[in-house]
C-alpha cells in the first residue's frame, strides 16, 4: 500500500527511523558500560546519543504520522497496529525526554539508567510494531504487476 510520505517513490518514515534507532541502541551500550566500568566518558556519550536520538525521532515522526493519518482510511488491520507503534514511541519519547532531564541535572542515580532499559525495550517493540506494517501488512510497499516484467541488470565493464 503506497502512502503520501514519499521521496522518489521510497517511503520517508523508514529512512528517518534509522538515526534514533541507532542513537539509542548506542546509548544504551553507553549506560551499561558506565553502569558496570564506571567509565566517565560512557555517561556523557549516552546522554549525547539520547538527545540526537530524541531529535531524530521528532523529525521521524512527521512522516510517520502522515502515514497513519492516510493508512487509518484504508486499512483497519495496519491502522490498529499504528495506532500501538504511535502510543509506543510517544511513551518512548518521553521516557527519553525524562531521562535526559535528569542527566541533565546531574543524576547519577540507578533511575537514569532504568529508564534507558525500559525505554529500550519499548523501542524494540515498537519498532516490531513498525515491521509488522511493513512485511506484512505492506504499509508502504508498492507492489509491482505480474505483467510489468522483470527489471534488467546491466554489467559496468
Amino acid at each position: 500500500m503506497h502512502t503520501p510520505a514519499t521521496f522518489m517513490k521510497h517511503p520517508i518514515h523508514p529512512m528517518l527511523i534509522a538515526v534514533p534507532l541507532g542513537m539509542w541502541s548506542f546509548s544504551v551500550v553507553c549506560d551499561i558500560l558506565f553502569r558496570f566500568s564506571n567509565f566517565g566518558w560512557a555517561w556523557h556519550t549516552a546522554l549525547v546519543t539520547m538527545i540526537a536520538g530524541l531529535i531524530g525521532a521528532f523529525i521521524a515522526a512527521v512522516p510517520g504520522l502522515v502515514d497513519y493519518v492516510f493508512i487509518r482510511k484504508r486499512n483497519g488491520r495496519a491502522a490498529k497496529i499504528g495506532a500501538y507503534h504511535l502510543v509506543m514511541n510517544l511513551i518512548v519519547m518521553a521516557l527519553y525526554g525524562v531521562n535526559i532531564v535528569l542527566r541533565l541535572r546531574a543524576d547519577y542515580s540507578p533511575l537514569p539508567f532504568y529508564l534507558s532499559l525500559g525505554a529500550f525495550v519499548f523501542l524494540i517493540i515498537s519498532a516490531w510494531l513498525g515491521g509488522e506494517m511493513v512485511y506484512v501488512e505492506r504499509v508502504s510497499v508498492e507492489e509491482r504487476d505480474e505483467d510489468e516484467g522483470e527489471v534488467e541488470l546491466h554489467k559496468v565493464a
